[in-house]
């Protein structure tokens, strides 16, 4: 069992979400930067969809019941493990390392990104719903009781199944966060003016306070939306750029809606969608258009350099 201490801002269990019900109304969910997600869990020996805790700009603290073996992933919140040892140890990223029955887990603010993942050995045991443990704060379902943490909440975790293991440090370096987002055309982009197009992609964006979980919204060139920036709603997709009203973007994101009735200029593209999910309030971005055939590239590489990032 760990016992929260203290939640921090946002913290809330997840894992790489529940996929095939856009029909119904329920988004994906699931971790925002799930290739930090994957990296912590094969730290620790688990399988990559373990359910870990997710926090968000702020982390927390918890008091580990019993032995275990944990990794933190993606930003770096400075972690710190006290009693137990020398008092106030710094815990290292991307390192699988244990923590001992009767030990506190402290994990500070944000250094850079705007998430940090605490895997743990064998998991964070929650009830799936429709095949997932991902918290969806929207609805309440999901995750722990469907809600962030809060103090005293007691979290159970599964067995210690295998070793730790390690990262490569040059692999993980290639899986660092971005902040040019490559991007495709998406279903409406013909109908917006060529220069409209020109600006979006030569201007610069700023993520504004609104944004959260389901989505970012962005403050920066503005753009001439068609048909007063209104359509009639389809499917949108993860990672679709609408243009509403106003001109100012919105990236959909992990709990977005399913149905929007925005045109969209672009869509970000699948691996670097671990990349918004560590962008904070006030970031610069920007975007970069690529193909179709790009983006497939991409993601296939991505994905070869997760499978090599770990050693044993």
């Amino acid at each position: 069992m760990i016992r929260v201490q203290a939640p921090g801002m946002f913290s809330t269990v997840q894992d790489l979400g529940r996929y095939g019900y856009g029909p119904l109304g329920v988004s994906p969910s699931g971790a925002a930067d799930p290739v930090a997600l994957r990296i912590g869990n094969l730290l620790v020996g688990n399988p990559e969809n373990t359910p870990a805790l997710e926090m968000t700009l702020v982390g927390g603290t918890f008091v580990f019941e019993e032995d275990s073996v944990v990794a933190l992933a993606g930003s770096d919140f400075g972690a710190a493990l006290l009693g137990g040892g020398p008092d106030g140890a710094a815990l290292p990223m991307h390192t699988a390392c244990e923590v001992l029955a009767g030990q506190t887990l402290k994990i500070g603010p944000t250094r850079g990104g705007a998430r940090c993942y605490l895997c743990v050995a064998g998991g964070i045991m929650v009830k799936p719903f429709l095949g997932s443990a991902s918290t969806h704060i929207l609805t309440g379902l999901g995750g722990f009781e469907g809600r962030a943490l809060r103090k005293g909440d007691m979290l159970a975790t599964g067995a210690v199944r295998s070793t730790a293991r390690k990262i490569r440090v040059e692999v993980l370096e290639a899986l660092a966060p971005r902040k040019v987002l490559r991007a495709t055309a998406a279903p409406q982009t013909a109908w917006f003016p060529v220069e409209s197009v020109r600006r979006f992609y030569e201007g610069a964006y700023t993520v504004t306070e609104e944004s959260n979980r389901m989505g970012l919204r962005l403050q920066g060139t503005v753009i001439e939306t068609p048909h007063g920036g209104s359509m009639i709603s389809e499917g949108v997709s993860l990672g679709a750029i609408q243009i509403p009203a106003g001109g100012q973007p919105i990236i959909l994101f992990v709990e977005q809606q399913t149905t929007g009735g925005y045109p969209k200029i672009a869509n970000i593209i699948s691996a670097d969608l671990a990349s918004v999910g560590q962008l904070r309030p006030r970031d610069e971005i920007r975007f970069e258009r690529v193909t179709f055939e790009t983006a497939r590239d991409l993601i296939r590489l991505q994905e070869e350099a997760i499978s090599r990032c770990i050693s044993t």
